[in-house]
């Protein structure tokens, strides 16, 4: 019994000693992002989108961006995006784009936005949603 109980012991140091060896685990990529809920349609046709996101990625995980579209009817439209910054603050986002084909009219419509990750670490990029929103939008004509 007594040569278990220091066989036993001996695992559980050699546990906590390759533990402590192989120091912390990467930090997971982490994120939110929001999308406000109007939207605004300029004379020539411009859509601008805006919210807020706040990410965390680890060191040369590769870039993270903020991507936005709207949504009338059966057609969405993709409405830019922006390098988001991942430094754990909060920070806004602003997307402009001219959708392609007829303007689209102020009036009731559907927001998304999303942080997306290009995830470089195995060489080839590839992308990785760390969060997303989706509602309702005023899209509402611009002071131009």
């Amino acid at each position: 019994m007594r040569v278990s109980l220091v066989a036993a012991g001996a695992v559980v140091a050699a546990g906590v000693l390759l533990g402590a060896a192989s120091g912390p685990a990467a930090a997971a990529p982490s994120g939110t992002v929001s999308a406000n809920a109007t939207g605004t349609v300029s004379r020539d046709g411009t859509i601008t989108l805006s919210g807020t996101y706040r990410c965390s990625v680890p060191s040369g995980s590769g870039p993270v961006f903020v991507s936005s579209s709207v949504r009338t009817g059966d057609v969405q439209h993709g409405i830019g995006g922006t390098s988001a910054v991942c430094d754990g603050a909060e920070h806004t986002w602003v997307n402009q784009a001219r959708p392609y084909g007829t303007p689209l009219p102020s009036g009731p419509a559907r927001i998304e936005a999303t942080l997306l990750q290009l995830n470089t670490r195995s060489g080839l990029p590839l992308p990785a949603i760390l969060a997303a929103d989706w509602h309702a939008l005023d899209l509402r004509s611009a002071k131009d």
